[in-house]
C-alpha cells in the first residue's frame, strides 16, 4: 500500500509540471469578441518630425538601419530587403515618405497589412514609396526572402 501511495505520487508529481505548462491561467485570446483588451498597456511615442539638414547619405543609412530593426521579423525582412534594393535610388522626396512610413508613430502590423494589401493604406501614407512597396511585396520574381540582408553590400557599394 505505502509502496502503491509513493508510486502514484511520483506519477502524479512528474505529470503535474506538464499540465501545469500547459494550461495557463493568462493565455493568449486574440480578436476573441469578449476580450476588452483591458490588459493592453499604451506606450505613448513622440510625434514623428522630419529631420531638417540631415545629410542624404547620413538619412540613407539612418534608414537602412531602422529598416532593419524593426518590431517584428516579418517586417524587418520585408522592409530591408526593399530598402537594399531602393534606398541608394529614392529621390528625397520618396526617402522623406520612406522616413515618415516607417518612423510614424504606427502598429508595425498596419505598415505590414498596407504593403501586403490586406487593409487598404491610409490617404496620408499613399504615394510613389508606397506604390513601390506594395509591388515589392508581392515578389514576382519569387525570390526566396527568409531574412534581412547582409551589410556587406554597403562597403561594395562605397568603393
Amino acid at each position: 500500500m505505502a509502496l502503491q501511495r509513493l508510486v502514484t505520487g511520483v506519477c502524479q508529481a512528474a505529470w503535474r509540471p506538464a499540465v501545469i505548462g500547459i494550461v495557463s491561467s493568462r493565455a493568449y485570446r486574440g480578436h476573441a469578441p469578449d476580450d476588452t483588451r483591458g490588459d493592453l498597456i499604451e506606450i505613448p511615442l513622440p510625434p514623428w518630425e522630419e529631420r531638417q539638414g540631415e545629410p542624404i547619405d547620413i538619412k540613407r543609412r539612418r534608414l537602412l538601419y531602422e529598416s532593419r530593426k524593426r518590431g517584428m521579423l516579418e517586417n524587418c525582412i520585408l522592409l530591408s530587403l526593399f530598402a537594399k534594393r531602393y534606398l541608394n535610388t529614392l529621390t528625397e522626396k520618396q526617402l522623406l515618405q520612406y522616413d515618415r512610413l516607417i518612423n510614424e508613430p504606427s502598429n508595425d502590423w498596419d505598415i505590414y497589412y498596407w504593403a501586403t494589401e490586406a487593409k487598404p493604406t491610409p490617404d496620408v501614407y499613399q504615394g510613389d514609396v508606397m506604390d513601390m512597396l506594395k509591388e515589392f511585396t508581392k515578389n514576382r520574381n519569387h525570390e526566396q526572402r527568409l531574412d534581412a540582408p547582409s551589410l556587406e553590400y554597403l562597403d561594395k557599394e562605397s568603393q
